[in-house]
């Protein structure tokens, strides 16, 4: 079974930063607002986690794709997400993960703090 392009992109990001030492708390956390593709803890923040995976590179990067609407979607949705969290008064951020194929392997750039609320 061959798994859409995204979701690879989303394990792949979610191994990164559990090398660096993150909790995982959340996978695809869907609300009325929109999905957050990853929720994750350390150093008492909460990081919220855009996944953009592209098939080659040389499309518009995958950052380029989070606008002002995508952003609020993802703050409204970070939102409800602390309301009913055991995590809500800890401090959070907003991580654009960048997931490109190189050379027979993913590339990864994160962009922390990408924005804020």
């Amino acid at each position: 079974m061959n798994r859409p392009l995204g979701q690879i992109g989303e394990a792949v990001a979610a191994k990164y930063y559990i090398q660096k030492g993150y909790l995982l708390l959340n996978h695809n956390y869907r609300t009325r607002m929109g999905e957050l593709d990853l929720i994750l803890f350390k150093d008492d923040t909460v990081v919220f986690a855009e996944v953009k995976t592209r098939s080659r590179p040389g499309q518009i990067l995958p950052a380029e794709a989070v606008g002002p609407a995508k952003q609020h979607r993802l703050i409204a949705a970070a939102a409800y997400y602390l309301q009913h969290s055991p995590y809500r008064d800890c401090r959070t951020r907003f991580d654009v993960v960048e997931v490109i194929p190189k050379d027979g392997a993913w590339q990864i750039h994160c962009i922390p703090d990408a924005f804020s609320c």
